[in-house]
């Protein structure tokens, strides 16, 4: 949310996430009631005693009202897998998240698997990230029982996550290389190279407002260190051909795309209702306008704290009560108007360059 990680004028955020499981319990389809109660009990008993969780509190699902455990999805603190349908969120699920209350570290218990242990920061800090996520799995391995094959690796329940339980992900923003379509291109050759991607909340989400989450597609037969630096190199030559090709539109399309900045920045400014797949569009090109200086004055922060906050939940928190629709896209139109408004003074350059013009700013 602050914007403090590098890079963080195209990467929002760096996730690396471990997946566990328990000796002496099944996990995954065959997991039986008593199974994932006796899990939680042992992760509820543990938490206190590993450093990194020390100010942690435990929160089962089934205790958390629905607009509290949405707020969690939103946030990206819990899965969609976790938060299960509506007649799934009892107590028979034994679903809980860990959350740390001074360390960027959280623990979904039974999800898919026993425990997902995961560290979410600002930009890109896959490094940092993957050596904080390893210090709370070692920690953690010192009190339970890992479920552990000497040729296999760590046990899950995807074939895809078996071997080192690993996955690493970078949430980036490419609007660069979608208008100049150049990004089919780099999402093939991503794909080519072991990776894959998909939208803002993860699996089976669409990308909105041209955020791609990029990670790892398979962990076996690869160490963790080798799995988080070949998504670190690989991304940073995402990054490369973003900045690339944004340099590309203000040579070759400086009034279309100032155009097109200015016209996003009007409507989130003073729409009267917009939708959540709306606003982030709109926010794409705002969040490139400020990031090519075409927006003097708008914090990258003000915009994180928009796509935040004006999610659904979040809305309905601050109302105090459930929104119908049409009234949430009222509710978040004027919170975009209230943020734009307070955070950042906008001034239109009175003497834009012509295209071509040597005075186009750097990006």
């Amino acid at each position: 949310l602050d914007a403090s990680g590098p890079d963080s004028d195209i990467v929002l955020s760096t996730r690396v996430r471990l997946a566990r499981n328990l000796q002496g319990y099944a996990f995954g389809p065959r997991s039986r009631v008593n199974d994932r109660r006796a899990v939680l009990r042992r992760v509820t008993r543990t938490a206190a005693r590993v450093d990194l969780l020390a100010e942690a509190n435990v929160h089962p699902l089934a205790d958390l009202d629905p607009g509290t455990r949405r707020i969690l999805l939103e946030r990206r603190l819990i899965s969609q897998d976790l938060l299960g349908e509506r007649s799934e969120t009892g107590p028979q699920r034994a679903a809980a998240v860990v959350l740390s209350t001074r360390e960027p570290v959280s623990v979904m218990v039974n999800e898919e698997d026993h425990l997902r242990l995961q560290v979410l920061v600002s930009g890109l800090a896959l490094e940092a990230a993957w050596s904080l996520v390893d210090r709370l799995d070692e920690d953690l391995g010192q009190e339970l029982p890992y479920a552990y094959d000497h040729e296999l690796g760590f046990l899950t329940s995807c074939p895809t996550n078996v071997g080192t339980g690993l996955r690493a992900s970078v949430l980036i923003h490419l609007p660069g290389l979608v208008l100049t379509k150049e990004i089919g291109r780099v999402l093939r050759g991503l794909s080519q190279v072991g990776l894959t991607f998909r939208g803002l909340y993860g699996e089976g989400s669409e990308v909105v407002g041209n955020f791609f989450q990029v990670s790892n597609q398979t962990t076996l037969g690869k160490t963790e260190e080798d799995l988080v630096d070949h998504l670190d190199r690989m991304v940073r030559q995402v990054i490369e051909y973003e900045r690339r090709e944004r340099r590309v539109l203000l040579r070759d399309a400086y009034q279309v795309t100032e155009d097109k900045i200015w016209r996003a920045y009007g409507l989130l400014r003073y729409a009267r209702s917009i939708s959540f797949e709306e606003m982030m569009n709109l926010l794409s090109g705002v969040r490139l306008g400020a990031a090519l200086k075409l927006l003097p004055g708008l914090r990258v922060y003000s915009l994180n704290k928009i796509m935040i906050f004006a999610q659904s939940a979040h809305l309905e928190e601050a109302a105090g009560r459930k929104l119908p629709p049409g009234e949430c896209d009222v509710h978040r139109a004027t919170y975009v108007r209230r943020i734009l408004a307070t955070e950042g003074v906008v001034i239109p350059d009175k003497e834009p360059p012509q295209s071509g013009s040597d005075a186009v700013p750097d990006p």
